[in-house]
C-alpha cells in the first residue's frame, strides 16, 4: 500500500518482508506455524527499525504506553497494542518512517507489592538496596514474559528503542526534569494533607484513589453537657480525638444561637468551637457535622478556611496515636469499635443507622485511604488548570468524548500533584537538607543520576549557614514522574535536538480510557511546564474489555481471558480481527469467543481463495493484463476501488471496525461468492483466452489489494499470501 493504494498498485509496502521464492501456500492455514515463521522473518531482517538516517520520508512517532511489568499481558493490554500496531503498519504503508518504541514502567507500588507477595516479605525487612535488587530482578523476569506476548501478537515495534524506567540512563532524565521544574518554581516541598495508604505506608495521588460503595453505620452521638447538648451524626467515631470543631449551615435556624459558642467532645473531652459554613449540608444527619483532621477533603478545606488546629491522630501505618491510652496503638477498625463501646458506656451513643458510603481506597491494595499531613514534594498543577484545558481543546481526541474525561478531571482537582512517595523502589529525589537551618540543596545537573540515600550532597557545606550536617531525602518519586516524560525521552531529549524536532510532539498518544486522568494528564502538565507545548498531537483512546458476563474483565470475577489462550487456540490474526471488529474505537468491548472464531473462519476462507488464485494464475512480473473487461469485471474492479476508498478513510479516522468489516464483506461475498463463482468457467482450459486473462487479472489484483488493505490488521496471513504472489523482488 503506497501513499494512496489503488487496485492496480504493484508496489510492495515497507512492512512486508523480502519475497521468499521457495515458499508456497500449504493446503490448510495453520497460524501456529505461519505466524511464528513470519515473525522470525521480520526480526531477522529488522524490518521495523526506525531509520535515523532517512531524510526523505516523513516521520510518524508513537508514544507507546509503558506498562507495569506485571508478567500478564491480558486481553485488555492486547486490545490496546493491536490498535497501536494497526496505526503503525498503516502509516508505514503510507510511506512514513515510523518511530514505534516499547518501554516498561518499572518503578513503584505494583512491583514492590509483587516482590513482597512473591518472597513473603515486607519491604522494610531488608536493607533498601537488597530490596531494590529483588524488585529489579522481578521486573526483568516479568518484562521478558510480556515482551514475548507482545511479539507473539505480531506487534511491529522497534525493539532497538526498548527502554526501562528503572535504568539509570532513564531515571537520570526523570531527575533532570525535576531539577528544571524546581528551578523554574513548579516544584515545592510543604506539609499538606495528602491521600495516604496505611497498608503501603505511602502517599498516593488523587488519580490513584478508587471510590467504592460500601455499607456503613451512621452514629448519632451526644456532644456537650446534658442540659446543653448537641446531637452529631458521623460515620467515623474513631476520629473524635481529632475533632477540632462542629460546623453548621449559617441559615440553619436550629443552630443559629449556637454559632460562636463551644461544646465538648464526648469520650475525649476537648473543648471545640461551633462554626458556620455554607458548604455544610443541613439535610445530612442532624445538620451539624464534625470537623476532624482529617476525615475527608471537606475537613481539609474547613481546617484551612477557619484556621483550625491540626490534631494528628492517625499514624502512617494506620494506627491511632491518641493521648488517651485506651485507644493508643489500635488499628482504625479496632479503635472505631472501642470508641463506640465507650460512647455507649457513657450514655453518649443515641442511635445507629445503616448508610451507604463512598469510600476512597488504594488503587493497588484496596485499603481504605486516610488523609494525613506529612511533608511532601508537590508540583504546582492547580495553577495550570486553564492552560491544560486550553491545550486539550487544541488536540485531536479519538473518540472526541474522551477529551471531556481529561478536562473534567483537571477542573475537579482540589490539590496540587503530590510527586513524592514513601517507598524504596523508585527514582530517588535528588535533594539534600541542612539539618541545622532546613536549607534545600538540589543536585547539580551534571552529577545526575544521583541517589541521596547513599550519595554525598553536591556541596560539603550548607550555602546558607555553613553547616556540614546535611541529610539526603529518603523518599522517591511517584512512578508517573518517570512515565510522564516518555514522549520526550524516546524523541531524543535532551541530547539529540535534531531528532527531537522530528519526533516531538508525538504524532500518536495511544492508551486506555482508564489512564486518561493519569498518564495523559501528567504528560500534558509536565510538557507544558518544561517544553511549553503539548507532548502529543492525536490521542487514540481505547475502551475497556468486558467479559462474557458483561462485567469488566477481572480474575476475581471468573471472566478473565489470557491473550495467550486466544492466540494458542485461534492465532494472532484472529485475535487482531476481534480487536478491530469488536466495537467502535473508544467504547468498551465485550470479549466473545464466537467473534474471535469468526475471524479464524475468515482467515481459512481467504487462504483457500488465495490458493485457488495463486495456483491458477501467473503472478508477479508476468501477471495477466486487462483487455476489454466484461460487465462483471468492471463491477468487481469498481467495487475494489470503492473498498480502497472506504478502508483508507476508515484507517485515517481510526475506525478499525469499519475497515475490517469492509474487507471481510468484499472478500467473502463480492469476490468469493459472487465473482469467483461467476467466472470459474472462464478459467477452464478451453475458455476464450482473452476472457481467461481478464478473469485472472481481476482475481489477482483483487487478492493483491485485499492483502494490502488487510495487512495492518492481519499481517501474518497477508505476508504469506503476498510473498507467494510476487514473482520477482519488488521492494
Amino acid at each position: 500500500m503506497s501513499h494512496s493504494p489503488t487496485p492496480y498498485s504493484r508496489s510492495t509496502s515497507r512492512n512486508q518482508a523480502d519475497p521468499n521464492p521457495s515458499f508456497s501456500l500449504s493446503k490448510t492455514y495453520d497460524p501456529s506455524i505461519e505466524e511464528p515463521r513470519w515473525q522470525e522473518y521480520w526480526r531477522k531482517h529488522n524490518l521495523y527499525k526506525f531509520d535515523t538516517t532517512d531524510q526523505s520520508r516523513p516521520t510518524y512517532s508513537i508514544d507507546t504506553p509503558p506498562p507495569y511489568p506485571s508478567g500478564e499481558f491480558h486481553v485488555g493490554n492486547a486490545l490496546n497494542w493491536s490498535y497501536i500496531d494497526f496505526v503503525a503498519r498503516y502509516q508505514r504503508m503510507k510511506g512514513y518512517n515510523v518511530h514505534f518504541p516499547q518501554g516498561w514502567d518499572c518503578h513503584g507500588l505494583p512491583t514492590e507489592v509483587r516482590a513482597e507477595q512473591t518472597f513473603k516479605i515486607r519491604k522494610n525487612d531488608l536493607p533498601p538496596y537488597q530490596f531494590i535488587e529483588i524488585c529489579r530482578k522481578l521486573s526483568e523476569e516479568y518484562i521478558q514474559r510480556m515482551k514475548e506476548a507482545i511479539m507473539r501478537l505480531g506487534t511491529s515495534c522497534d525493539w532497538i528503542l526498548e527502554y526501562r524506567t528503572m535504568d539509570p540512563e532513564y531515571y537520570k532524565l526523570t531527575q533532570l526534569s525535576f531539577v528544571m521544574l524546581y528551578k523554574s518554581g513548579y516544584m515545592y516541598r510543604g506539609e499538606h494533607p495528602v491521600n495516604w495508604c496505611p497498608r503501603d505506608e505511602t502517599a498516593i495521588a488523587e488519580a490513584e484513589v478508587v471510590y467504592v460503595e460500601r455499607q456503613g453505620l451512621l452514629h448519632y452521638m451526644k456532644f456537650g453537657s446534658d442540659d446543653n447538648s448537641l446531637e452529631i451524626a458521623s460515620t467515623r467515631p474513631e476520629l473524635l480525638g481529632a475533632c477540632v470543631a462542629i460546623a453548621v449551615h449559617p441559615e440553619d435556624t436550629r443552630y443559629s444561637t449556637r454559632v460562636g459558642t463551644s461544646t465538648r467532645v464526648p469520650v475525649f473531652g476537648q473543648k471545640i468551637p461551633i462554626i458556620a459554613d455554607e458548604e455544610v449540608d443541613p439535610t445530612f444527619g442532624t445538620g451539624a457535622v464534625m470537623v476532624c483532621t482529617f476525615g475527608d477533603k471537606m475537613d481539609v478545606k474547613w481546617q484551612k478556611k477557619h484556621n483550625l488546629p491540626v490534631i494528628k491522630e492517625i499514624t502512617e501505618n494506620g494506627r491511632i496515636d491518641a493521648s488517651d491510652p485506651r485507644f493508643k496503638g489500635l488499628k482504625i477498625e479496632e479503635a472505631r469499635r472501642k470508641v463506640v463501646e465507650e460512647l455507649k458506656n457513657e450514655g453518649r451513643m443515641l442511635r445507629e443507622e445503616p448508610v451507604k458510603q463512598n469510600i476512597g481506597t488504594c488503587w493497588r491494595c484496596n485499603t481504605p485511604v486516610e488523609i494525613i499531613s506529612r511533608p511532601q514534594w508537590f508540583m504546582k498543577t492547580k495553577q495550570m488548570t486553564d492552560e491544560v484545558t486550553a491545550s486539550a481543546d487544541q488536540l485531536r481526541w479519538v473518540p472526541p468524548f474522551s477529551k471531556k474525561r481529561l478536562i473534567d478531571w483537571t477542573q475537579s482537582l482540589d490539590w496540587d500533584w503530590v510527586v513524592s512517595r514513601q517507598r524504596i523502589f523508585g527514582t530517588p529525589i535528588p535533594i539534600w537538607y541542612c539539618k541545622k537551618c532546613g536549607e534545600t540543596l538540589v543536585a547539580d545537573e551534571n552529577h545526575l543520576p544521583s541517589d541521596p540515600r547513599r550519595d554525598p550532597p553536591p556541596r560539603e557545606k550548607c550555602p546558607k549557614c555553613g553547616s556540614s550536617d546535611l541529610k539526603g531525602d529518603t523518599d522517591v518519586f511517584d512512578t508517573w514522574m518517570d512515565s510522564s516524560i516518555s514522549a520526550a525521552v524516546h524523541a531524543g531529549w535532551p541530547s539529540n535536538k535534531g531528532l527531537f524536532v522530528k519526533l516531538f510532539p508525538a504524532d500518536l498518544q495511544p492508551n486506555g480510557l482508564d489512564i486518561v486522568r493519569t498518564w495523559d494528564y501528567y504528560l500534558l502538565v509536565r510538557s507544558l511546564a518544561i517544553f511549553h507545548k503539548a507532548p502529543y498531537k492525536t490521542l487514540l483512546i481505547n475502551g475497556m474489555v468486558r467479559g462474557t458476563d458483561g462485567r469488566m474483565m477481572h480474575k476475581s470475577y471468573g471472566n478473565f481471558v489470557e491473550t495467550g489462550e486466544v492466540i494458542k487456540k485461534l492465532g494472532a490474526d484472529a485475535f487482531r480481527q476481534w480487536a478491530a471488529s469488536g466495537g467502535a474505537t473508544g467504547y468498551d468491548i465485550p470479549f466473545r469467543w464466537n467473534e474471535a472464531e469468526h475471524g479464524k473462519k475468515f482467515l481459512t476462507k481467504l487462504w483457500n481463495v488465495a490458493r485457488f488464485i495463486t495456483q491458477d494464475s501467473t503472478t508477479g512480473a508476468n501477471a495477466p493484463q486487462l483487455t476489454k473487461p466484461s460487465t462483471i469485471d468492471r463491477w468487481l474492479l469498481g467495487s475494489l476501488q470503492e473498498l480502497v476508498t472506504t478502508v483508507t478513510n476508515a484507517f485515517d479516522n481510526f475506525q478499525f471496525n469499519t475497515a475490517i468489516e469492509a474487507v471481510r464483506d468484499f472478500t467473502w461475498h463480492s469476490l468469493a461468492d459472487d465473482y469467483l463463482e461467476a467466472v470459474k468457467y472462464r478459467l477452464q482450459p478451453d475458455s476464450n483466452p482473452a476472457d481467461s486473462r481478464n478473469a485472472r487479472f481481476c482475481l489477482t489484483q483483487s487478492l493483491l489489494v485485499i492483502c494490502k488493505l488487510l495487512a495492518p490488521i492481519c499481517p501474518h496471513i497477508t505476508e504469506a499470501i503476498y510473498q507467494e504472489m510476487q514473482g520477482v523482488q519488488e521492494g
